[in-house]
């Protein structure tokens, strides 16, 4: 009889440890995804910057992560990496990687595309754009249109402007009124051919190097200038080791906020609407910011010592003529149509 009750007793134990086993999992704590919805992965994007930290360009940027983060309710990260730090601090080699996909999006100034191709200038000729109101205009239409075209033969879509804003000079010898003034100074540019012919039709010695070595040099006399807009001019405190700034708003500078073509188009619609329309909004953010640290930052340069002149229409008109030569020169590289679309 205890045998038999034993027997019992140990059935009646594996029975119920049989059906534990086979019990359902319980679901996680939180939401369950809807009947015959699949839960989206997590998407981890990079985007490189030029500029520091501090710049208007790396708060556009991050108001663009910011923005694809909430509009995607989180399942899309994009990582900001300033300084240039994913291409070794070459803005050519960040363009050439974001083409080829090592890097997702990028910030990068048109001057620099020119490099890859020398119509991405055609924004950046000499006295060209007169006014903030006229770039918006032309890049919000046939100028812009021509732009994405060019980018997307690059295997690049463009996905909005941002603002660098007009380049000015600065230099460490003396204030520059005439082009009699600049003779023979040593001025880091971009590596943009149009800059090359231009600075040496002004008549100075142009000299091309990484923007991340531009400091260093100008802090050592290896140059005696440099030429930026306002907001990397700060930034970079380009302004610690020069003391003439001349404000002449001789090339206005854009930049481009790009994907990955082959990126982008692997994207559902869902996806692709909310990078464009989170980059058309960080693109006027990063704009209008642009714009009310210019005048702020000029002020903080004067009190701080440097002496800033700004040069009136008619103290500009010789150095306009001088430049004439650039249109001559590029216009048959550019194509009339094209410089057309920006005027």
């Amino acid at each position: 009889m205890k045998k038999i009750l034993s027997l019992v007793i140990v059935l009646a134990l594996v029975l119920s440890l049989g059906l534990t086993g086979c019990s359902p999992k319980e679901e996680p704590a939180g939401e369950a995804p809807a009947a015959g919805e699949t839960p989206k992965e997590k998407i981890t994007l990079k985007m490189s910057v030029t500029t520091a930290d501090t710049s208007s360009w790396v708060q556009g940027a991050k108001k663009f992560a910011e923005l694809v983060d909430e509009k995607s309710n989180g399942n899309i990260e994009v990582k900001v990496f300033p300084n240039e730090q994913l291409s070794g601090g070459s803005q050519s080699k960040g363009i050439e990687m974001l083409m080829s996909g090592a890097i997702d999006f990028s910030y990068h100034s048109n001057i620099i595309y020119s490099i890859m191709d020398e119509k991405f200038g055609v924004i950046s000729l000499p006295w060209l754009i007169p006014d903030t109101e006229t770039a918006d205009k032309l890049l919000s239409g046939s100028g812009g249109e021509a732009i994405n075209k060019l980018l997307f033969e690059k295997n690049v879509v463009g996905l909005g402007f941002g603002e660098n804003g007009f380049r000015q000079l600065t230099n460490s010898k003396k204030p520059i009124e005439t082009p009699e003034d600049l003779s023979g100074l040593k001025i880091r540019i971009p590596g943009i051919k149009m800059y090359i012919s231009l600075y040496k039709a002004l008549g100075t010695d142009p000299i091309s190097m990484n923007f991340s070595e531009v400091f260093t040099a100008l802090q050592q006399g290896t140059i005696d200038g440099q030429e930026n807009p306002t907001d990397v001019i700060s930034s970079s405190k380009i302004n610690e080791v020069q003391d003439y700034m001349t404000v002449w708003n001789y090339s206005y500078d854009a930049i481009i906020l790009g994907v990955n073509k082959d990126k982008f188009e692997s994207f559902d619609a869902e996806t692709q609407a909310i990078i464009t329309e989170a980059a058309t909004e960080a693109c006027a953010f990063q704009r209008d910011l642009n714009r009310e640290l210019t005048s702020k930052q000029t002020q903080e340069f004067i009190d701080g010592g440097m002496n800033v002149n700004v040069l009136t229409p008619e103290q500009i008109a010789p150095f306009k003529a001088k430049a004439q030569s650039v249109y001559d020169e590029y216009e048959p590289i550019m194509g009339k149509d094209l410089i057309d679309a920006f005027k």
